[in-house]
């Protein structure tokens, strides 16, 4: 009787029927990429079923928003759009594919769907390095290979090809090197080989670092698809390599003078080689880390990559101590560096450098270059008296050069007061006193000369 109601409820309210759908969030996601002509796929991400859902209780419907369009429209499946359990498969997508698609994931009771976009470009809207590279939409997927190891490159999404094709896909690798031109016949080297459908490198070396790229065709319907996807293979530093960290400078190295209320900075570059999980970096302040520390307005860092050899990185830390406190010289400043193999700390080493006494050297120097002026100019207005102070004390030697005769020729007027003035004083001043040799021409000139 219970049943027969519910029946008639049913039908009696249609709504009943079809519960409104919540709509998951997809925030955030990205459009899923295809090139036209290749092959894709949207996967409905409602699936696995919330606990709601038991696995005999829902259905999987999809409908399509085109581009431009205000209402969505049921999916016609086609031999171009089929559909693949819980994924909608794109056999060879065209431009007018390109829009919103939702899937619906309910019972009579709930109802759940998401929106996804699906971006449909022509191959010459692909980014590429070279013309010859094949277009690819998808992500590039990255592959990390230690030097002198082996490693089997499978083409991705190529099991999902397998369950569209009733045989077996077949597999063209093509190999770009950086900076090189497209490689395609190179794989008959021993340690570098396709076998089969997959890429087989024996001894990874730098050589074999790059891009490949790896076409999957299969046939459907007496048709030829394909998709296209690309691998980023990348060399790192061998296994047997030490693994520990190290700290390889921190700043000055015993010590490290500052200055109180200056800002200082503290440098720490350590070595961190590869291994599959990275490493960390970090100061500590007195044993506790910058972010837990109470003072941390004063105290900041930042982290940096200088270096990556081939996967082993070589990190700078810098740690800045604003308006440096005389009590902070006797802090514990520590840089740590860890990683799975094990972790390395060292301090640095703070001293207060002694400021030199620039008031006294200013005053020296000041009062040193104001004399060196003062006896320029003394020297400059009274230098014929300096000489004849020098000559009185010291005598002179300029005749000893032998190129003059007399230091001074006097002439004056005879039968006058000059004559009495140099004959009596100035001839005394001058010969006595300074040691002058004096001609006059009365006394010293030769009668019938004329060289006066």
């Amino acid at each position: 009787m219970a049943a027969l109601i519910s029946v008639l409820v049913l039908l009696l309210d249609p709504t009943q029927s079809e519960p409104t759908c919540r709509v998951q969030s997809q925030s955030g996601a990205e459009p899923v990429p295809v090139v036209s002509g290749e092959v894709g796929w949207l996967s409905c991400p409602l699936f696995p079923p919330p606990s709601i859902f038991n696995d005999s209780s829902h259905s999987l419907s999809w409908s399509r928003l085109p581009e431009g369009g205000l209402q969505e429209q049921p999916i016609t499946f086609s031999r171009s759009l089929v559909r693949d359990q819980q994924r909608l498969v794109l056999l060879e997508a065209s431009l007018a594919d390109a829009g919103g698609y939702t899937c619906r994931l309910g019972n009579r009771s709930v109802c759940i769907k998401a929106t996804m976009q699906l971006t449909v470009l022509r191959p010459d809207q692909v980014v590429r390095s070279t013309d010859c590279e094949p277009a690819v939409a998808t992500a590039t997927r990255h592959v990390v290979i230690p030097f002198q190891d082996e490693r089997v490159l499978e083409c991705p999404d190529l099991q999902e090809a397998s369950r569209l094709a009733p045989e077996e896909p077949s597999v063209t690798w093509m190999f770009v090197k950086p900076g090189k031109r497209c490689e395609s016949d190179l794989f008959w080297k021993d340690s570098w080989q396709q076998r089969g459908n997959n890429m087989e490198i024996h001894i990874m070396n730098q050589f074999y670092q790059g891009l490949y790229y790896c076409t999957v065709r299969f046939q459907r319907g007496g048709r030829t698809l394909r998709f296209t996807r690309r691998l980023n293979v990348t060399a790192v530093s061998q296994r047997s390599a030490p693994k520990p960290p190290s700290i390889l400078r921190l700043s000055h190295d015993p010590a490290f003078p500052v200055r109180t209320n200056s800002e200082v900075r503290l440098v720490c570059r350590a070595l961190l080689p590869y291994l599959n999980s990275s490493g960390s970096m970090w100061w500590t302040v007195d044993g506790t880390r910058l972010e837990n520390h109470p003072d941390l307005y004063r105290f900041t860092s930042t982290n940096r990559l200088v270096l990556d050899d081939f996967g082993d990185r070589t990190e700078e830390s810098v740690l800045v101590i604003q308006n440096l406190r005389s009590e902070d010289v006797q802090r514990e400043f520590n840089c740590s560096v860890e990683n799975l193999r094990g972790w390395r700390t060292k301090r640095a080493e703070l001293h207060l450098e002694v400021s030199p006494p620039l008031v006294p050297l200013g005053c020296g120097l000041g009062v040193t270059l104001l004399l060196l002026i003062l006896l320029f100019v003394i020297y400059h207005v009274f230098w014929l008296e300096l000489r004849l102070i020098y000559r009185s004390w010291f005598g002179t030697e300029e005749r000893d050069s032998g190129r003059k005769d007399f230091d001074v020729y006097i002439s004056y007027t005879r039968n006058s007061e000059d004559e009495s003035f140099v004959l009596s004083t100035l001839r005394c001043v001058l010969e006595n006193h300074f040691g002058y040799s004096v001609c006059i021409f009365d006394r010293d000139s030769l009668p019938g000369g004329s060289e006066y």
